[in-house]
């Protein structure tokens, strides 16, 4: 019987990023996953922070070297690879030398959002979604963490929904307390579109704000969890009016076995 497989897509993973409560769950999760017999693929942001020698991460040529176009202009896409471990767990990171090497993460020395971060969540989850079918690897789980991971469930539930890698897919989505001020950039809508998205799959972000986009988010996904003890209000009451499976909040003490739980459901409902 084949292993079930676990795609994890993360903002943030201790210790390659400080840790934070999306950074603590991005480190433990996905080994416990592996731990209780799943199969997984771990992918963050390579960002300019991250100390690639330190960190022993090196590029896998044979993934790397696709361009994405966005807003007219090609962008290389740069797949490398790290290891923890003590966890016996692989991470690869999405990397490109325009989105993602200034020594920050989301935000400038003066605490600003970065203009450009609706591309580098297009870049960032496109890049993902391309490497994953690069492998040649069906993901039955799709687990997504942070809002610059907002944009998986539609691009799988409309690019993606008839690539036999995705088809089968269970996207959840995981709700945290990463609110940003300042609405993305206005032509963010028309910027991710890809071929079998249409006007009224992104709707709902005309204004791209942090509300908005986790709006999208739950509207494609097939599961929610809340993974900060609180979140934004007005996305809290999008979830209770969804009717979509919703995991509520966990601490750290068994987080792991009631995701794996939740996951578990997902994939009975299937049948």
């Amino acid at each position: 019987m084949e292993k079930t497989k676990v795609l994890f897509v993360f903002q943030e993973i201790t210790p390659y990023l400080p840790e934070t409560d999306m950074s603590y769950i991005g480190r433990y999760l996905p080994q416990g996953v592996q731990e209780s017999g799943k199969e997984i693929r771990t992918f963050m942001p390579k960002y300019g922070v991250i100390n690639e020698r330190r960190n022993q991460l090196h590029e896998v040529i044979r993934l790397s070297g696709m361009n994405m176009i966005i807003s007219d202009t090609d962008h290389p896409l740069i797949i490398k690879v790290a290891s923890i471990q003590s966890a016996r767990m692989q991470v690869y990171f999405i990397d490109n030398e325009d989105y993602f090497q200034r020594r920050n993460i989301l935000r400038d020395d003066h605490n600003k959002s970065f203009h450009d971060n609706d591309e580098r969540a297009i870049f960032y989850v496109r890049g993902v979604l391309e490497t994953v079918k690069k492998l040649r690897w069906a993901p039955e789980i799709i687990h997504c963490h942070g809002w610059i991971s907002s944009l998986v469930p539609l691009y799988v539930k409309k690019s993606f929904r008839e690539d036999p890698l995705f088809h089968e897919s269970k996207v959840i989505y995981s709700i945290y307390n990463d609110d940003f001020e300042k609405a993305l950039d206005r032509k963010f809508k028309d910027k991710l579109k890809i071929d079998g998205i249409r006007e009224k799959d992104v709707a709902l972000i005309k204004k791209p704000d942090y509300v908005n986009i986790n709006k999208l988010a739950i509207t494609h996904a097939d599961g929610i969890i809340i993974a900060s003890e609180s979140i934004n209000p007005e996305v809290m009451d999008f979830v209770n009016s969804s009717g979509k499976p919703v995991l509520p909040f966990q601490t750290r003490e068994n987080f792991i076995n009631a995701y794996s739980v939740f996951y578990q459901k997902l994939l009975d409902s299937r049948s």
